[in-house]
């Protein structure tokens, strides 16, 4: 791999051998990085990379375990300066830092407004003051605008404007295109361009490596928590570039024929879910079929619609056209009762925020699903309701006490166990399975995804949304959504790098701007709940 850049000018930001652990986790152990001044420097990985931790370490919001931070060749403040970090570096993150009912000129100076006589904000100068940073860094929007009325591109660049205001010059842009579309997109590299030409240096972070060819020119690489390879963009063909992102090829090869060991679905399955044109702010146009006894994955990165569109099939949402037929009939949208009742089961996203009620016995939480099922008239028998739980724990191998332990004393895998235990209890005819492994020790992936392999030999239609390719190299085949569109599909067997490349959107499965291909129309609305890494 390629080595880090030689020495030259003095780096505008220097991190050497960060290193950081949440209790057992490792989420860096050899993060590097060097951005030299007035570049665009592109940070990039598979989720769970170590991104994120890196940003909060180069941002001042938490301290390495190891390692250091320079700034123009001089140490980082200490974190509980934060003034002087705010002169330094500043990060527009994919969720906006603006208060929405403020002006754009009370956003710019919020903390700090001008005083007047008496010692109360003078107004008047405030609207001064921001039109003077407005027009010194060319944002053209009206100082007195509502920022919630503002587009997205606009809120960007007014929090660029915030930022470069405090003296900073090196802006951390996590993920800024994931909210608009290809105009927006290049009116946003198009300031960027703009802004660099001025001093400002980027730290721009994005899964679609196309866009890394379009707006930077040096790309740093993290795999596993570690420094893969910093290079020049110029320099590192695409195909070099997702391989340093997904592995070494034996690791790939091995794997895709363990998945290709499984029995294929029979062509004459008859097809549970069918779905036409379905449409929504987050997707468009989605026509997919999950046959009986088949596990079918949905990949994408943030914003790319797969979890919203996995949410619609368990009734969170409702789109705006198209159909979904589950077994012949009419699927219901936006009524989760009603979906439940179609035969649909699901493991959502979150298990803390939407999977379990941690007030909850273990027993409470994996039968609620189904107390119809264990009583009559409203009434629910105590010791049928405890067996049946029962039979669900010894089934999903979940170590606790009993029914009725408190699903909050559980470890986060025997916990998303439960989650599974509660989806299956249904015997649903589809089953959702949103990010199932996420958060879960290795013995407790493994119980849950040979859950997975039990219902699909049991007849089930799964749907599996998930970043961990360990998930997705157990479905039969892989839809790729890539701005709200399906734009390829991988049989079982697929390598680490083509589902990959289809995933960023670059080589001959994903559409790319600016090499002479169309992008697809990229809906505006972004979908919640896609992890970092």
């Amino acid at each position: 791999m390629t080595k880090s850049p030689a020495p030259g000018p003095t780096a505008l930001v220097e991190a050497t051998g960060i290193a950081k652990r949440y209790g057992p986790t490792v989420a860096l152990q050899d993060g590097q990085l060097t951005v030299l001044p007035g570049e665009s420097h592109a940070l990039v990985g598979r989720n769970g990379a170590g991104k994120s931790t890196l940003v909060t370490i180069l941002t001042g919001l938490q301290a390495p375990d190891a390692g250091t931070v320079l700034f123009d060749g001089e140490p980082a403040p200490p974190l509980t300066d934060r003034d002087a970090w705010r002169r330094k570096v500043a990060c527009v993150y994919q969720k906006p830092t603006v208060v929405p009912d403020l002006t754009v000129a009370e956003n710019l100076f919020i903390n700090r407004q001008p005083e007047g006589r008496g010692g109360f904000i003078s107004w008047r100068k405030l609207r001064t003051q921001a039109a003077e940073v407005l027009d010194t860094w060319d944002v053209r929007v009206d100082p007195e605008a509502r920022t919630a009325d503002l587009k997205v591109e606009d809120r960007q660049m007014v929090e660029i404007a915030r930022a470069l205001s405090f003296g900073a010059r090196f802006i951390v842009l996590d993920e800024p295109t994931a909210q608009l579309d290809n105009r927006e997109i290049e009116r946003l590299f198009t300031r960027m361009r703009a802004l660099q030409e001025s001093g400002v240096t980027f730290l721009f972070i994005s899964h679609h490596l196309q866009e890394v060819y379009e707006v930077c020119q040096t790309v740093t690489v993290l795999r596993d928590a570690r420094w893969i390879t910093t290079a020049p963009v110029a320099d590192l063909p695409r195909a070099a570039l997702v391989e340093a992102m997904a592995g070494e090829a034996l690791r790939e090869k091995e794997a895709a024929e363990e998945s290709v060991a499984r029995a294929e679905v029979p062509a004459d399955a008859p097809v549970m879910l069918d779905v036409t044109g379905l449409t929504s702010q987050s997707y468009e146009d989605i026509g997919l079929t999950v046959r009986k006894g088949e596990v079918v994955g949905l990949a994408g990165s943030s914003g790319s619609g797969k979890i919203n569109l996995a949410e619609t099939f368990a009734g969170l949402h409702t789109p705006t056209g198209g159909s979904a037929r589950l077994d012949g009939r009419q699927l219901p949208f936006g009524d989760v009762s009603a979906t439940l009742r179609a035969g649909v089961g699901c493991v959502p996203r979150d298990r803390h925020d939407q999977g379990l009620v941690f007030g909850m016995t273990i027993g409470d939480n994996a039968t609620m699903t189904v107390l119809d099922r264990l009583g009559k008239y409203g009434f629910v028998g105590t010791e049928r309701k405890r067996g049946f739980a029962e039979e669900l724990i010894d089934r999903l191998d979940i170590h606790a006490e009993g029914p009725d332990q408190p699903v909050s004393d559980l470890s986060g895998g025997n916990a998303q166990k439960v989650v599974m235990a509660r989806a299956l209890a249904s015997d649903p005819r589809l089953l959702v399975l949103i990010n199932p492994t996420a958060g879960v020790d290795v013995k407790s992936k493994e119980s849950l995804l040979a859950r997975m392999d039990n219902a699909r030999e049991d007849g089930t239609a799964v749907l599996v949304v998930s970043d961990e390719l360990d998930d997705l190299r157990r479905c039969d085949r892989v839809l790729v959504l890539f701005h709200g569109r399906i734009v390829a599909e991988h049989a079982a067997g697929f390598t680490d790098h083509d589902l990959i490349a289809s995933i960023e959107g670059v080589g001959e499965t994903g559409p790319e701007r600016g090499n002479g291909a169309t992008s697809p129309h990229r809906p505006a609305a972004k979908e919640q709940g896609d992890s970092r890494g």
